[in-house]
């Protein structure tokens, strides 16, 4: 079951557990970006993803994790992740970035979305809809590459091919603190899956493997602060910050996206990719 790094590779049972929490996460975020406007509180949010969930009869991954005190993490403007849900009042043209989980029989599905609210600067808008193509890239890459480093490799393509106009021609930060991980029955486990190039090629892509990929991009530089809450991670620089993630299975046939609905299939044929659902 465990490789030389302790990676805990999935039978396809198993997978098929882990893609009934994935969906669980995917219709509790498709609520959330359903609901979400201007004047709600991140609170509210919370609630409604809270409410999804038990709905389903699972747990939240989130809830009590080294106290973590939500069931989503809200993360709004400068705020790249780890934002805690209260009393803010969400205001129009907020970049608003939520990021969920959920357990079904003791296995884990985890992603995040990012939503621009009305009145949005196009930069804003930009800035998400290049996060979103730098993750779906990084996807594509496990279902052509043998190491986890093709990940990292692919979603700095994306940023260096982004037209940033809109950005006054300054290309996007990629944070490098905080990065994508292995997932099952741990919200959090071996092997780390990098949003950037780096010398290490990484861990094998082998059938059984599950990760969540989740780069996180901002319109200034990468560097980021934690504030005193001991959560909340902001942008250095206060620049605003992007951040999508989806939890993919790596099968004997190729790779299926457990927190999207349609497994991914839409988005990854525009890359040439095809999913390998197990049902």
């Amino acid at each position: 079951m465990f490789g030389h790094e302790r990676i805990e590779l999935k039978t396809p049972d198993q997978v098929r557990v882990m893609r009934r929490a994935g969906l669980v996460v995917a219709d509790a975020l498709a609520a959330v970006r359903d609901e979400v406007r201007p004047g709600m509180t991140t609170a509210d949010l919370d609630a409604i993803a809270a409410a999804v969930i038990a709905a389903a009869g699972a747990t939240p991954s989130f809830l009590g994790y080294d106290g973590y005190p939500a069931t989503v993490c809200v993360s709004v403007n400068d705020e790249v992740v780890h934002g805690i849900p209260g009393p803010r009042v969400l205001e129009p043209g907020d970049v608003v970035s939520v990021d969920c989980g959920a357990i079904v029989d003791g296995w884990h599905g985890d992603s995040a979305l990012t939503v621009v609210l009305a009145d949005a600067d196009p930069a804003d808008v930009a800035l998400s809809d290049a996060a979103e193509r730098a993750m779906w890239a990084g996807i594509a890459a496990l279902a052509t590459s043998d190491r986890l480093g093709a990940v990292g490799e692919a979603v700095e393509d994306v940023v260096d091919a982004t037209d940033t106009a809109l950005n006054g021609g300054a290309r996007y930060g990629v944070v490098e603190e905080y990065v994508g991980h292995g997932i099952g029955t741990a919200m959090h486990q071996p092997p780390d899956v990098l949003n950037y190039r780096a010398r290490a090629r990484g861990a094998r892509v082998r059938p059984g493997l599950c990760v969540a990929v989740e780069p996180m991009l901002t319109r200034g530089t990468q560097a980021t602060q934690v504030l005193e809450d001991d959560w909340t991670v902001v942008t250095a620089d206060g620049s605003r910050a992007a951040h999508w993630e989806h939890t993919v299975a790596v099968l004997e046939s190729g790779i299926w996206v457990l927190t999207a609905r349609d497994g991914g299939a839409s988005r990854l044929a525009e890359l040439g990719v095809a999913v390998a659902p197990l049902d």
